[in-house]
C-alpha cells in the first residue's frame, strides 16, 4: 500500500489591520508589543506569570479571558484595562 500524503495548511498570516478588526485591540496590543520585544507566548507569559495557553488565548481573542488576567499581562507592557466612558454618536430619544 502506497502512503498517502498529507500536507499541512498553514493559516494566512493577518496583518494588524486584520487582527484588530477580528479580535479587538487588546488581543492585537499585546500581539504586537511582544513581537516588538522579540519574545515568543511562552517567553511573555513565563514573564508575566501566566501560562502559554493563556497567552495565545488571549492573542487570538478568546471571549472568556479573565479581566484580572488580562491585566496582569497588560501590566507587563506598563497598561491595564479600565472603564472608559463612551462618546455617544447620538442620543437616544
Amino acid at each position: 500500500m502506497a502512503k498517502k500524503k498529507t500536507t499541512k495548511t498553514r493559516a494566512k498570516r493577518r496583518s494588524l489591520e486584520e487582527l484588530y478588526e477580528e479580535i479587538g485591540p487588546v488581543a492585537t496590543f499585546v500581539r504586537k508589543r511582544r513581537k516588538e520585544l522579540g519574545y515568543t507566548q511562552a517567553q511573555l507569559a513565563h514573564r508575566c506569570g501566566l501560562s502559554a495557553k493563556f497567552v495565545k488565548e488571549l492573542e487570538l481573542g478568546k471571549q472568556t479571558v479573565k479581566l484580572k488576567t488580562v491585566n496582569q499581562a497588560l501590566a507587563f507592557f506598563g497598561f491595564e484595562l479600565a472603564p472608559q466612558e463612551l462618546r455617544r454618536v447620538r442620543e437616544v430619544t
